[in-house]
């Protein structure tokens, strides 16, 4: 944990984003605002023709790995062919989808992948008032972006073997390294307990969860819905491939139900409707059903102590980085006290209902 290093958020200015997009991409543009971020930084951009963009600059740490990032830029086209409304990256003017740029954002001179993205219509999930019906569909969604994954080729998959990063479900036991920032905090007994079961019930089952490439961040912010004429909400968009790696399948439903659940009205409703969508597609093996609870509430911890390490380190960011903190508190408070055996009863009995109704 170490806060003197320099940091590696991009902070280019709109100025600065609309001369970079004009010198590597050829678009004038003629308006340009902030989009969140976590560590990166994005923007939203309209052309003379009333054209609409995303400009993402990603941090300089991840940019380093520019293997990677091509493999990520690779993903979102392939699976755009496939009919998953993933975001593409738009090439520049010599023809690069991925440009690596230098700039000195107060922290002298450094590197930083910019790409040029198209605009996605929609909302975000966490914007959005969806039903049960409609979770149900994300979670079918989420499960055929990872069964699409699994035809994706390149020679350099080896890439995408980096299973081993702080936000990994495998690595829930190095949040002891950041419980410092949770000092006087109840809630720290409650995250302590959560990597203590975890170590005794998960960690010995790993090795018998399925994997395969996974997008590994299908939160309520990286999933854009738009309604259609019958009040449904359709998927018409899904963003940012920073996490895409080598992981388990298992993992990819739990962080979707964690933060799905974050800003529903009913957030015990939600595992059982996207546990549904994502078996119409794929199956979970026994093991990973039973770890299914501690994997959510694994998420909901890393979410709660890094993003409140996040915010002390950038606090200018402070409110993106904490959007988690008071219904991520208050949820992992009430399924700790719940308990396992009683939300995996409603969870899969809830999911067992919903499968048959989709049947009929």
């Amino acid at each position: 944990m170490d806060d003197s290093s320099v940091s590696p958020r991009p902070l280019f200015s709109l100025q600065q984003a609309t001369e970079l997009t004009l010198q590597y991409y050829g678009v004038t543009v003629t308006e340009i605002s902030t989009l969140p971020s976590y560590l990166d930084q994005n923007f939203f951009l309209m052309d003379e023709e009333g054209k609409k963009y995303v400009l993402k600059i990603m941090n300089s740490e991840d940019s380093k790995d520019t293997t990677l990032l091509g493999l990520q830029t690779l993903a979102m086209s392939f699976l755009r062919s496939h009919g998953i409304p993933a975001q593409v990256a738009l090439p520049s003017k010599t023809g690069q989808l991925v440009n690596m740029v230098e700039a000195d954002c107060e922290h002298g001179a450094m590197t930083f992948c910019v790409r040029l993205m198209t605009y996605l219509p929609g909302k975000t999930i966490s914007q959005s008032p969806v039903t049960t019906k409609d979770l149900y569909y994300v979670g079918k969604l989420v499960a055929n972006i990872d069964k699409t994954l699994q035809k994706l080729e390149s020679p350099n998959m080896h890439a995408l073997q980096k299973d081993g990063g702080l936000w990994s479900l495998s690595n829930v036991p190095l949040l002891e390294d950041f419980l410092s920032v949770m000092d006087g905090d109840p809630l720290q007994d409650v995250v302590k307990a959560v990597i203590d079961q975890y170590r005794t019930h998960v960690h010995p089952k790993i090795n018998s969860f399925q994997k395969g490439i996974i997008h590994g961040d299908l939160s309520d912010q990286n999933i854009l819905v738009t309604p259609d004429d019958s009040g449904k909400h359709v998927v018409s968009g899904v963003l940012d491939f920073s996490l895409l790696m080598n992981g388990y399948y298992v993992f990819e439903l739990a962080v979707s139900i964690m933060y799905l659940m974050l800003e529903n009205s009913h957030p015990l409703d939600v595992g059982g409707a996207v546990l549904a969508g994502w078996q119409s597609i794929m199956s979970l093996n026994n093991d990973e059903k039973d770890s299914l609870f501690l994997l959510v509430l694994g998420r909901f911890c890393q979410s709660l102590v890094y993003g409140r390490y996040n915010a002390r380190k950038y606090p200018d960011n402070k409110e993106y980085l904490l959007t988690t903190a008071e219904n991520g508190t208050r949820l992992l408070t009430k399924l700790w006290e719940l308990g396992k055996r009683e939300v995996e009863r409603k969870w899969f009995m809830d999911a067992s209902v919903l499968s048959e109704e989709a049947e009929m």
